[in-house]
């Protein structure tokens, strides 16, 4: 009941900002600015100030990123296994895999530092700005196949890609803020999550799935379920404890990317399968991840 209280107030921002977007009479181009705002502004500086301040000694640091990655590339592949269930064209199960394995990292920033503070926000954004880059080349790559666009012009000009490498360049060159400019990184992280937040509950979405429903349950299953099963499995293997074992579960159990969206959209593929598939795995998070971290605190 406790860690269900914890959660609370960051998915009553996500509600909130369903609310908003149905109620409020904004101007028609408020939502699209915040997303943008968060997207392009926000976030890389969130992603940025974490990994230039963050510890990344390799052996500490290593297993954690292995064992993210292990998860997302079982994800990847439960994903796959799922495409006879979903009776969609190539582009459109291509559009729908990247839910499979992408995370919100504005949900995993917020639940991170509600349960551990300052340290799990800097572990989770180092693990979240490590694996962007991955994410990004397996979803982008799948839809660029069957698409228009190019892999690596996508990657080229991914906010959250440039971030992470400029985040990671700076600190393993051993550079060192301003306090200016710190406070300055700073302030605007902690924008990105309330307004993060925000903007998820605003992208929610609801209607037809297309194709199969049982085959958009399987990537649900997929990505709250088996793939935090798979990192309760690897963060053993690696001999992952503490709060790192901690961070390396509770990022496979997050909900699919809003960016997963925005990219389908861009590539022309399937925005509103997509669409619903975050809406289902945000609001099932609610739950998925209050049962995950009350096994991590039993366990």
């Amino acid at each position: 009941m406790q860690s269900l209280l914890l959660l609370l107030p960051d998915f009553a921002l996500i509600l909130l900002g369903a609310i908003l977007h149905r109620r409020a009479r904004l101007p028609e181009g408020f939502w699209p600015g915040l997303e943008w705002l968060v997207y392009f502004v926000l976030f890389p500086a969130l992603l940025f100030n974490a990994l230039a301040r963050v510890d990344l000694s390799l052996d500490r640091t290593l297993p954690l990123f292995a064992v993210g990655l292990g998860s997302m590339l079982a994800g990847f592949l439960l994903g796959l296994a799922g495409r006879p269930l979903m009776g969609l064209s190539p582009l459109g199960f291509a559009s729908r895999l990247q839910c499979a394995f992408r995370f919100n990292t504005y949900i995993g920033i917020a639940v991170a530092g509600k349960l551990y503070g300052a340290d799990g926000i800097a572990a989770m954004g180092a693990l979240c700005g490590v694996m962007v880059p991955f994410a990004n080349l397996a979803a982008v790559g799948m839809l660029a196949r069957h698409g228009q666009a190019g892999i690596f012009r996508e990657l080229s000009r991914n906010p959250l890609v440039l971030a992470t490498l400029a985040g990671l360049s700076f600190n393993f060159l051993g550079g060192s803020l301003p306090a200016p400019m710190g406070q300055f990184l700073a302030r605007l992280a902690d924008a990105s999550v309330a307004l993060g937040l925000l903007a998820v509950g605003a992208a929610l979405r609801w209607g037809s799935t297309g194709g199969r429903l049982t085959g958009s349950l399987w990537l649900v299953a997929v990505k709250l379920l088996l793939m935090p099963l798979v990192a309760w499995g690897l963060v053993s293997m690696f001999g992952l404890v503490g709060l790192h074992r901690d961070i390396a579960i509770l990022f496979a159990a997050l909900p699919s990317a809003s960016s997963a969206y925005i990219l389908a959209m861009r590539m022309g593929g399937d925005g509103k399968g997509v669409a619903w598939l975050i809406s289902a795995t945000t609001v099932a998070a609610m739950f998925s991840l209050w049962a995950w971290i009350a096994a991590l605190q039993r366990y």
